[in-house]
C-alpha cells in the first residue's frame, strides 16, 4: 500500500504553512543494481523477496542475489554459453528452474537445489519442430512449459516434482492454432498461473492476438480474442499477469523499434472469457507486467522505452520511468524487481 500511495498521492494544499516543513519521502522508483561485468540481456526474472532474486538471459547466464542486489553471484550452469535462458522460476534462495528457448535441442530445462552451485538438466527437446517459450508453476511441485505449435496445436510439458522430470501432455483439449500463431519468449510471462489449477497462455503473430485458458492444469483449453495489435509476426500479447483466477492484465503491441503500439494493454475481470481494451493504454510496446503485492488495482508494465503504472486495474496507464526493461516480477513481501538489456537489474525502492 505504501508504495502505491507514494506513487499516486497528490499532496493536499495546507491552509497554514508549517514553519519547519518536513521533507516528504521520495516516491518509489527503480534503483539500478550493479550486476557485475556482464552484458547479458535478462528476460528471465524470479523475485523471491526484497532480498532474494534470480535473473537469467543470454550467454547461458544465471545470476542470484541474496542481499537485495548489493552483490550478485554468477551461478550459470556449466557448458551453456550458447543458450538463451528466457525464463526462470525460483521457489526460494536455493531452488530454481530455468528454461532455455530455441529450436530443437536448444530448448532445455535445468534445476538447482543448492543455489546454483550445481544444476541438473531435466529436459532436452528432441523434436526439431518444437520451440519452447515460457514456463510457469502452480506450486512448488506442479508446473508447465509451453512450446509453439507442433502439428497445429501448442505443445505443453508438465512436471509433478518441481521440474526434476517432465512429460508431454496430450493435445486433444488444445484448440487449433491460427496460421502464424506462436508465443513470445520476451519476458517469461507468455504462460502464467493463478491458484492451484488455472493457467493462461498468450499468443501473437497471427490475424488475432489471443489468450488461451485452462482450468485443469493444461488438459483442456478455451481461446479468446483480445483487442491487442495483431496481423503481423511482431504483434500480439507478450505478457500476462493474474492477481487471482478472475482479474488479469495483458500487455504487448509491436516489438519493432519505432513502430506504434496502440491498444497495447487489455484487462479482464472474468478469468479471460472477455478482454477489454485499456481506454488509456501504455504509450508504447510493453513486454512484461506484474501486479503490485497486496493491492487490488495497481500494477506495473515494462518495456524497452519505459515503465507504466496503473492504479485502476488496467484501465488507465501512465509512464513513471523511462529506463529500458524487458521483464518485471514482484514478491509477496512487496519486493518488486525489473531486468533487461546490458545486465540491467533494478529493485523498486521506497
Amino acid at each position: 500500500m505504501l508504495a502505491v500511495a507514494a506513487l499516486t498521492a497528490v499532496p493536499a494544499r495546507a491552509h497554514v504553512p508549517a514553519p519547519h516543513p518536513t521533507p516528504s519521502p521520495a516516491a518509489p522508483h527503480w534503483a539500478l543494481k550493479d550486476t557485475g561485468p556482464t552484458e547479458a540481456r535478462f528476460r528471465g526474472l524470479a523475485a523471491v523477496s526484497r532480498d532474494v532474486a534470480w535473473v537469467s538471459g543470454t550467454g547461458g547466464t544465471v545470476l542470484r542475489t541474496t542481499d537485495g542486489g548489493a552483490g550478485w553471484r554468477d551461478v550459470s550452469p556449466p557448458g551453456t554459453a550458447g543458450l538463451q535462458f528466457r525464463d526462470i522460476e525460483a521457489f526460494d534462495a536455493r531452488r530454481a528452474v530455468v528454461l532455455a528457448i530455441g529450436e530443437g535441442e536448444a530448448s532445455r530445462v535445468y534445476r538447482t537445489d543448492d543455489g546454483g552451485a550445481t544444476w541438473t538438466e531435466s529436459f532436452r527437446n528432441t523434436d526439431s519442430r518444437a520451440f519452447y517459450d515460457c514456463m510457469a508453476f502452480f506450486d512448488r511441485r506442479h508446473g508447465l512449459a509451453m512450446s509453439d505449435p507442433v502439428d497445429g496445436r501448442f505443445r505443453l510439458l508438465a512436471t509433478r516434482d518441481g521440474g526434476r522430470s517432465w512429460r508431454l501432455l496430450p493435445d486433444a483439449g488444445m484448440p487449433p492454432a491460427l496460421e502464424g500463431e506462436a508465443g513470445f519468449a520476451a519476458s517469461g510471462q507468455c504462460l502464467v498461473t493463478a491458484g492451484p489449477r488455472d493457467v493462461w497462455l498468450a499468443t501473437g503473430g497471427a490475424a488475432r492476438a489471443r489468450v488461451l485458458h485452462s482450468g485443469d492444469r493444461g488438459l483442456t483449453w478455451t481461446a479468446t480474442d483480445t483487442p491487442l495489435p495483431a496481423g503481423d509476426a511482431a504483434r500480439g500479447v507478450f505478457a500476462l499477469a493474474f492477481r487471482d483466477r478472475a482479474h488479469g492484465l495483458a500487455v504487448g503491441g509491436d516489438y519493432r523499434p519505432g513502430q506504434s503500439a496502440p491498444r497495447a494493454a487489455a484487462h479482464t475481470t472474468d478469468g479471460g472469457r472477455r478482454w477489454r481494451p485499456a481506454p488509456t493504454p501504455p504509450s508504447a510496446y510493453r513486454s512484461g507486467v506484474a501486479w503490485l503485492p497486496h493491492h487490488r488495482t495497481a500494477a506495473l508494465a515494462v518495456g524497452p522505452t519505459g515503465t507504466d503504472l496503473t492504479t485502476d486495474a488496467g484501465r488507465t496507464w501512465r509512464t513513471v520511468d523511462s529506463g529500458s526493461y524487458d521483464t518485471v516480477d514482484c514478491a509477496p513481501d512487496r519486493g518488486c524487481w525489473a531486468a533487461g538489456e546490458q545486465g540491467r537489474v533494478a529493485r523498486l525502492e521506497h
